[in-house]
């Protein structure tokens, strides 16, 4: 991927990010609360659905490779948080379907 980097790039490669407890991917999951960016810095602000999640560390690890992988000499910082609380009514319609809520 070349070019600008956008809140809608990143968008699009988190959702290659799948919380393979749920199947889902972290975008869809409602998990990505915001994302910025500064030149070539991108921060992401996410939480995961529990916080004793065993797949803490895979999935923050996943999230910033993949987002290093796809756009060149870009610095990536996920940050985890817990606040606020996920919880189910942050997923897309999509993910709710596909959950069969």
């Amino acid at each position: 991927m070349t070019g600008t980097i956008t809140k809608e790039k990143i968008t699009d490669i988190l959702r290659t990010v799948i919380d393979p407890e749920i199947g889902i991917n972290i975008v869809d999951l409602g998990l990505v609360y915001d994302i910025n960016i500064i030149e070539n810095q991108v921060d992401v602000t996410m939480t995961l659905t529990t916080p004793g999640c065993p797949m803490h560390n895979s999935i923050t690890t996943w999230a910033q490779r993949v987002i290093e992988m796809t756009i060149p000499d870009v610095k990536v910082n996920v940050e985890l948080v817990w606040e606020p609380r996920w919880t189910p009514d942050k997923m897309s319609e999509d993910a709710k379907l596909q959950l069969g809520m």
